[in-house]
């Protein structure tokens, strides 16, 4: 039996609305697009707001691709109060009294959170034990013992300081928990901390100014797909920063058969994308020899 829906296929860049979750919005762009397949990149808290990359049809094989990508975050921080989740949607945990707040002050509790280092996911998150979810385990008053996750925080800056909340630029690593940064700098200052905004404004090549939001979207969706489809993206923005390579008629179709081909200049060993005189192929791997192997390839090539 066919699948329902258009085979549609593009990269939209959502931004999503606080109170919603990753999977409800995604749902929701996919109806009005009337797509066939599609997934998200990675989920964002229903605190959360912000940049939040949709996969239409063959762009879902670039999915994993920004999984992998670096991430920035505008964070509201409140300093005084812990909670379960570590941010506003959780139950209190823990009052403490705030001490006088300087920006020198609150500086040198970030320098210790910058860099390469372990954190341990929390509770309420995604990360499977066992195969349930841990906010499953965590809603049932269930903690399971979590391993720590190397992470990178590439830039921690403190953006403003008022009273008892901070505004904070993060930006990191894939897998790190921004909620935790927050309680390990509330820890750092003797005080505690919570996360009360967060905004997701880049993800891999992706910034915020390309987004779209879900009125946006409902008005064009009176227009028709077609005004809708104006808003996709080319799958092969996803890997825009990877090296290209162009295969003349001669090797694409031996590429397209899962062959392994030799091409002139050949950048070094490494991911890249692939393109034929039909357009974006799909990813390949320069491999040690020179030759030129592919990795993921798209049904359909897109012109």
């Amino acid at each position: 039996m066919p699948r329902k829906g258009r085979p549609v296929s593009g990269i939209l860049l959502l931004d999503k609305p606080a109170g919603e979750t990753s999977n409800r919005a995604l749902q929701r762009v996919r109806r009005l697009l009337q797509a066939r397949k599609a997934g998200h990149t990675g989920s964002l808290d229903p605190l959360a707001t912000g940049l939040l990359p949709l996969c239409f049809g063959e762009a879902t094989k670039v999915s994993g691709c920004l999984l992998d990508a670096s991430k920035r975050y505008e964070v509201t921080a409140r300093f005084g109060v812990t909670t379960d989740t570590a941010d506003a949607e959780g139950e209190t945990l823990e009052r403490r009294p705030v001490p006088a707040l300087d920006r020198p002050g609150v500086e040198a509790a970030l320098a210790g959170l910058r860099g390469e280092q372990d954190q341990v996911p929390p509770m309420y998150s995604a990360v499977k034990h066992q195969g349930r979810r841990l906010y499953e385990l965590a809603r049932s008053g269930v903690e399971v013992p979590r391993a720590a996750r190397r992470i990178t925080v590439h830039a921690l800056e403190l953006a403003w300081l008022a009273g008892e909340e901070a505004g904070l630029r993060v930006h990191c690593s894939k897998g790190t928990y921004v909620r935790t940064l927050v309680a390990d700098l509330g820890e750092a200052l003797g005080c505690g901390a919570h996360v009360t905004a967060l905004r997701r404004t880049a993800l891999g090549p992706f910034e915020a100014p390309g987004m779209v939001t879900l009125e946006t979207l409902e008005q064009r969706a009176a227009d028709g797909p077609a005004a809708l489809d104006e808003l996709l993206l080319p799958p092969d923005t996803a890997i825009a920063d990877w090296p290209a390579v162009v295969l003349g008629p001669e090797t694409a179709p031996y590429l397209r058969q899962g062959q392994a081909v030799w091409i002139p200049r050949a950048p070094a060993p490494g991911a890249v994308r692939l393109y034929g005189p039909e357009g974006f192929l799909g990813m390949g791997l320069v491999l040690d020899d020179g030759r030129v192997a592919p990795r993921r390839l798209l049904a359909v090539p897109e012109g």
